[in-house]
């Protein structure tokens, strides 16, 4: 299954790759998605590439019934952004998110590009989940949690932009 989300950011792309390789900002738009956020590392610098590495766990109640015999009470997901060098006005990198002891991934592409309210990051991923009977109930679940989890960090994000005065693309 193909996920697509695009969010504008009211910064230049240089600003933004600050923000996106801030630990104490990775950390906030973990947790604002109601997840237990369990590690959130960054590693690498703005100026050059880096990896944001976030653990979380949240309940599974919000599976399909079919599924949650397998997982138990909570959902681990692990999920790594691998950014690029900025290359002129514009950032690439890849992203992969996992549900741990599932058969269940998510492999994307990263792209921050300046557009002329800001900068544009934009998420492109296939969804799949390997199970015989149930992977399509079970990728439309994860789809659907994965939007409410973009939509979620989307405003976290913004009001981290607007608490912290960032705001000045």
């Amino acid at each position: 299954m193909h996920l697509h989300h695009e969010q504008t950011l009211p910064l230049d792309v240089t600003a933004a790759g600050r923000l996106l390789s801030d630990a104490d900002f990775v950390a906030h738009r973990a947790s604002a998605t109601g997840a237990r956020v369990d590690d959130a590392l960054v590693t690498g610098s703005p100026d050059s590439s880096f990896t944001v590495t976030v653990r979380r766990s949240v309940p599974s109640d919000q599976i399909p019934a079919q599924a949650r015999a397998f997982v138990g009470d909570r959902l681990e997901i692990r999920q790594v952004e691998a950014w690029e060098p900025q290359s002129g006005d514009r950032r690439t990198g890849t992203v992969v998110l996992e549900i741990t002891g599932t058969p269940v991934r998510l492999t994307g592409t990263l792209l921050l590009e300046a557009s002329p309210d800001g900068a544009v990051l934009r998420y492109d991923g296939e969804l799949k989940a390997s199970v015989p009977l149930f992977g399509a109930a079970i990728e439309k679940s994860a789809a659907e949690q994965i939007v409410r989890t973009i939509t979620l960090e989307k405003d976290a994000t913004a009001a981290w932009i607007e608490r912290h005065n960032l705001g000045d693309a």
